[in-house]
C-alpha cells in the first residue's frame, strides 16, 4: 500500500483498539454465552449472524486496516473508516434495539468510539489527493451501484412501513420482535440511503468528497451485506423462513460492492509525500 498525506492520530488509533478489544468480548460472549441474549426468538439468528461476521471479517478487517492506516497508507486509511463505519451502525443498532443484557455498557461505549472515530477519521481524510490519486478512473459503475442501494433499500423498507401507516397497524418485522420501533428503519432511511444518494450525486459531479464517501461506503456495505447473508444462514438453521429471492439479491449485492470496493481501492495510486521539506514515495 503507498503512502499517504492522511495519518491517523493517537486519540483516534487508542479508540481503535478499544474498540477491537471491547468488540471481540461482546462478540465472543453473544456467541458463545448460552442464552445470553433475552431477545425475541425471531431476532435472536440476526444477532447471531452479525456478531459471527463482526468477529470473523469486521475485527481482523478493522485491525488490518489500522496497521496500514497508521503506516501512512491512503488505502488501509479510507479501509479503516469503512469498516469503522460498519461497527459504528453495528453497535448504534445494538445499543438501541437489543433487549438490555450485562453488555448494554459495553454496548454504548462502542458507539462512542466508533462515533467518535468515524467523524474524526472523515474530517481528517484528504478528499483533494484521495481524488488526484485514482485520477480519471471511469465512475459510472461506482454511481450506478449506489443509486440502485438507494433504490432497493428505500423500497424494502417502504414497503412495509407505507402499508402499516396507512392502515393504521405496525410492521409485522416490528409486531413479531415485540419492538416499539425498529432502528433499522431510522438508520438506513435516516443516514444510509441519503449519504449514499449524496456519494453519487457528488461522485457524479466528480467532486473530492464524492470519491471519499464512495471509498468509505463501499468497504462498509461490503461488510454489512456479509453481516446480512449470515443473519440469512443462521434463520435458515433456526427454521425461519427467508424467501431465496431475498438471499439471491442480498448475494449479489455483496458480490458486487466487494467487487466494486476492491478495484476502487486497487485504482488509488501513488502520490508524493512531503515530510520536512523532503519528497517521500
Amino acid at each position: 500500500m503507498a503512502a499517504s498525506q492522511t495519518a491517523v492520530p493517537r486519540s483516534y488509533r487508542l479508540a481503535s483498539l478499544a474498540t477491537l478489544v471491547l468488540t471481540v468480548v461482546a462478540t465472543l460472549v453473544g456467541l458463545f454465552v448460552p442464552g445470553f441474549y433475552r431477545d425475541a426468538p425471531v431476532l435472536l439468528p440476526q444477532v447471531y449472524g452479525q456478531d459471527l461476521l463482526t468477529l470473523v471479517v469486521a475485527v481482523p478487517a478493522l485491525a488490518v486496516s489500522l496497521f496500514f492506516a497508521a503506516r501512512g497508507s491512503l488505502r488501509g486509511y479510507v479501509s479503516w473508516l469503512g469498516v469503522t463505519g460498519y461497527l459504528l451502525y453495528t453497535y448504534a443498532s445494538y445499543a438501541f434495539m437489543t433487549a438490555f443484557n450485562e453488555l448494554y455498557l459495553v454496548y454504548v461505549a462502542l458507539l462512542w468510539l466508533t462515533l467518535f472515530t468515524f467523524v474524526g477519521g472523515t474530517v481528517r481524510l484528504d478528499a483533494p489527493s484521495l481524488k488526484r490519486r485514482i485520477g480519471e478512473t471511469s465512475i459510472r459503475a461506482y454511481v450506478g451501484f449506489q443509486l440502485l442501494l438507494v433504490v432497493l433499500i428505500s423500497l424494502l423498507w417502504l414497503s412495509e412501513i407505507l402499508p402499516a401507516t396507512v392502515s393504521g397497524t405496525t410492521p409485522p418485522s416490528i409486531a413479531d420482535a415485540g419492538l416499539p420501533t425498529s432502528a433499522i428503519y431510522s438508520l438506513d432511511l435516516g443516514v444510509v440511503v441519503p449519504a449514499f444518494a449524496l456519494s453519487a450525486y457528488w461522485l457524479r459531479q466528480r467532486r473530492a468528497w464524492g470519491y471519499a464517501f464512495t471509498a468509505v461506503l463501499l468497504v462498509k456495505i461490503a461488510t454489512l451485506g456479509g453481516a446480512v447473508l449470515a443473519m440469512s444462514l443462521f434463520m435458515v438453521r433456526d427454521g425461519q423462513p427467508v424467501p431465496l429471492p431475498q438471499i439471491v439479491i442480498f448475494g449479489a449485492l455483496t458480490l458486487v460492492s466487494v467487487l466494486l470496493m476492491g478495484r476502487f481501492l486497487l485504482s488509488i495510486g501513488s502520490e508524493p509525500r512531503f515530510t520536512g521539506g523532503q519528497v517521500n514515495t
